[in-house]
Formats: structure tokens, sequence, C-alpha cells
């Protein structure tokens, strides 16, 4: 009896002995300013809203010879297909994480910028001896073409359309602070919905 309570005792002991040691121990780290330094990486990132443009332009050129008594003219239809896209870098987004007060401050939120990329197709191309076409010509049509397009972006509501993916992006800053107990400030204003983002940037 005494043999095989002792191999009892023996055998729990081994177990213990062998538990302990096999056991790992797992430390989880929970640094919320940490947390939010890897995700705000996450979302600094390229917003893009892309637009697509047509449009016919009609270019003529006169250039007088002896005065009034003699005109040479040069004209051509220009046909323009332009993709036209508008970015917010979110790269240069400056913030500070203000660790004692449990506050992500937005500092500066970068400007969009227009990319404007025109397709010219030219036809019916005429011009004189006296009035040929020259690179001076292709120059001036490209920017009587790019201040038309702007002209129409201002007036198309690609730019408010890039805005509000602009809104969407920097609403992940509110969920993501609020998930982690902390605040978030922009221009020194304290957000506490969502929707404020909207209000201060549309």
């Amino acid at each position: 009896m005494r043999k095989f309570l002792f191999g009892v005792l023996l055998t729990v002991t081994i177990l213990l002995v062998y538990r302990e040691c096999t056991h790992e121990s797992t430390v989880v780290i929970n640094n919320s300013s940490d947390i939010l330094q890897e995700q705000l990486k996450n979302v600094s990132k390229l917003v893009v809203t892309e637009g697509h443009f047509s449009e016919v332009f009609n270019y003529e050129n006169s250039k007088e010879i002896l005065g009034d008594y003699l005109t040479a003219e040069k004209k051509a239809i220009v046909v323009v297909n332009a993709k036209v896209s508008i970015a917010y870098d979110l790269s240069q987004l400056e913030y500070n994480i203000d660790e004692e007060t449990k506050t992500l401050k937005i500092l500066s939120i970068p400007e969009h910028e227009i990319s404007i990329n025109p397709d010219l197709e030219y036809y019916d191309i005429q011009d004189d001896f006296l009035n040929q076409f020259e690179a001076e010509d292709y120059n001036s049509i490209k920017e009587s073409v790019n201040t038309s397009l702007q002209t129409k972006i201002n007036k198309s509501n690609l730019v408010s359309n890039a805005k509000n993916r602009l809104v969407s992006e920097l609403a992940k800053f509110y969920i993501l602070t609020n998930s982690l107990g902390w605040k978030l400030e922009y221009n020194g204003e304290q957000l506490d919905a969502e929707a404020d983002f909207e209000k201060l940037l549309l």
C-alpha cells in the first residue's frame, strides 16, 4: 500500500514539475499610443477621386500681312478627352499624439492636388504658307484646354466628391480614438462625432 501511495505521489509530482516547465507565459503589451501610431500609418495613403471630361475646340489664328491688305489664317479642330484626378496625400497629414491627455491632435490636413491629363487629337488642320502651325500654337492650345478644363472641374461635383472621400478616411481616426478611450482634436476643437469632420471640411 505504501509503495502504491508513493508511486501515485511521485507520478503527481512529476506531472506538476513537467507542466510548470513546459508552460509558456504570454505577455500582452497593450500600449494604446503604439496602436494609434500604427493605425495612423495604415490610414496615411493617397485618397484619389477621378473624372473624365470631353470637349471640342475650334482653334483659329490670323496674321496680318501688309496691313489690312492681306491676312494669313490657320485653324484646326481639336478634340479633347481628359482624365482628371483630385488627390489628398494623407502621408503629409500633420498630427501630434499627447499621451498625458490621451488626445490625438490633427494639426494640418493637406490641400487637394488636381492632376489634368488631356489627350488632344487634331483634325482639319489648315494653315497658310505665311502663317504655319508651330510649337507655339500647340502650347497655346494646351494652355486654353487646361484653363477650360479647370473651369469645368470647379463647376463639377468632382472636388466635393473628393472631400467626401477625405471625410470618410478621416472619420476612421474618430472611430479609432473612440475605441481606445482617447479624444480627437482638429484645430484645437474636440470632435465628438464622425459628422464633426464634415462640418469642419465641407
